[in-house]
């Protein structure tokens, strides 16, 4: 059943986009609502046709509460949904969402897609998840991540655009995927009309490999060249797949030269990715590349801190700083461990005291007292080798002092989490370029010497032992 008719509908339609031209202005609907066409109203569901899927998912989430809202100004009838479907194209569930209004401070909504939506019923294309909870105001700045925070900064806040691309790399839970979320978060809030795509590279290899399942890759080109900024997590899990990094080699450089923002992370610099092709890694580098190095103490100790400030419950100063000396590798586990010991206090009425917290921390605590660190390795391997453990640390290379802080070098990269630089500074402030070589050399002298493979293999059970 329709509403009256289609000629009422017709009028109602009529008054909406005269609305929508009235709110949103002459700009902003001539370029996304003026293509919107009516195709019918059922009971309490209007449906509209957009001329693409880009330009369906764009109006989906950037005007779809607020088309909602008017139709049910203008029109008698109750209308619960307001369904989008692409021209061309079966009418899907896409559009099918309920409209629960844009982001604002305070908000409980991910709102637009354009900056990827957390509705949990969505299933589109890019439904990625921005984190509300992930902000500038939420990032606690220290010296391990000052350089990448300002440059996160700069991108967010500047209407041109400062360095292309800025690329952010570093260890496991260090707050790259944190800082994307800012970004978007804060580009939103200062100019909603900029269109923003944030997702892991795994979905972009995704959303690629189904664009040629389907043949429809022009639209896959259109989506992604005509962002204000596109950000995507995680590049190296794109190493090795040809196809997609020659979409992604095109994609960026339309973007670049087209003097859009593109932002990218990893888990290395540019220089270091495996599997990514040369010309590739040398256009990451182009921009500015900022590495977020593992947490001091300082820096942990006031990330919980902060912590314990958003969850509104005092935690002794005694058992932060415990934290904060045991739960070193990243700060998602340092958060996890205070939830854990918060969620304990709250549920079962005891006070939060370190003896408490070792009690419920006891897996976590035991494992970190596993972990090896790379003064422990270099400990081991100058005993093994007979030289001075200041030796891993000295200018020294001669091959009696060289070859075992090679060797060190090499299972420091695989005992621990910490990032190549790191491991550089630990041995005398040298270039994550030294310990690349070191592992390269020591995996070469594995393959063609079977002692020395041998004594490595040693080293390594005795470490992990």
């Amino acid at each position: 059943m329709t509403e009256g008719g289609n000629n009422a509908a017709d009028k109602t339609w009529v008054r909406v986009r005269a609305r929508l031209r009235q709110e949103f202005g002459e700009t902003v609907y001539r370029n996304w609502l003026r293509g919107l066409t009516l195709d019918g109203v059922e009971t309490t569901t209007v449906r509209l046709v957009a001329p693409t899927p880009f330009m369906r998912d764009r109006i989906n989430s950037q005007f779809g509460d607020r088309l909602r809202a008017l139709w049910k100004t203008e029109s008698d009838n109750e209308i619960l949904t307001i369904t989008i479907a692409a021209a061309g194209r079966t009418r899907d569930s896409v559009g099918m969402h309920r409209f629960r209004g844009s982001v604002g401070a305070g908000d409980d909504v991910v709102e637009p897609q354009s900056v990827v939506s957390t509705e949990p019923e969505r299933d589109d294309a890019l439904n990625g998840s921005l984190d509300r909870r992930f902000t500038f105001e939420n990032f606690v700045v220290g010296k391990p991540n000052e350089l990448a925070y300002a440059a996160a900064q700069r991108v967010s806040g500047s209407d041109a655009v400062p360095f292309n691309p800025l690329f952010l790399y570093g260890g496991v839970g260090l707050g790259k995927t944190h800082l994307m979320h800012a970004i978007a978060w804060d580009i939103r809030r200062r100019d909603p009309s900029r269109r923003v795509i944030y997702l892991s590279a795994e979905k972009f290899m995704y959303q690629f490999i189904r664009a040629l399942r389907f043949k429809d890759t022009v639209a896959f080109k259109e989506q992604f060249r005509s962002v204000d900024v596109l950000m995507i997590d995680d590049v190296q899990f794109i190493g090795g797949k040809d196809s997609t990094q020659e979409e992604f080699f095109h994609t960026f450089n339309a973007l670049v030269d087209q003097n859009r923002q593109v932002v990218i992370s990893a888990d290395k610099s540019p220089t270091d990715l495996e599997g990514l092709e040369e010309r590739l890694r040398s256009r990451l580098g182009w921009g500015l590349v900022a590495d977020i190095h593992p947490t001091t103490y300082e820096l942990r100790l006031g990330i919980l801190q902060s912590k314990a400030e958003k969850l509104g419950i005092g935690v002794p100063a005694k058992v932060m700083e415990f934290l904060a000396h045991k739960i070193t590798s990243n700060v998602r586990e340092l958060e996890g461990a205070i939830n854990r010991i918060v969620a304990h206090a709250t549920l079962v009425g005891r006070d939060i005291t370190l003896e408490t917290t070792q009690e419920v921390l006891h897996d976590l605590l035991r494992a970190y007292d596993r972990r090896v660190t790379v003064e422990d390795i270099q400990r081991q391997v100058a005993n093994h080798f007979q030289i001075r453990p200041a030796d891993m640390q000295s200018a020294r290379r001669s091959r009696a002092v060289a070859r075992p802080r090679q060797v060190a070098m090499y299972l420091s990269k695989h005992l621990t989490q910490y990032s190549l630089p790191d491991i550089g500074r630990r041995f005398g402030g040298r270039d994550h370029t030294t310990v690349i070589h070191a592992v390269k050399k020591v995996d070469e002298l594995r393959s063609i010497d079977k002692q020395f493979n041998d004594e490595v293999d040693l080293l390594r059970r005795m470490l992990e032992s």
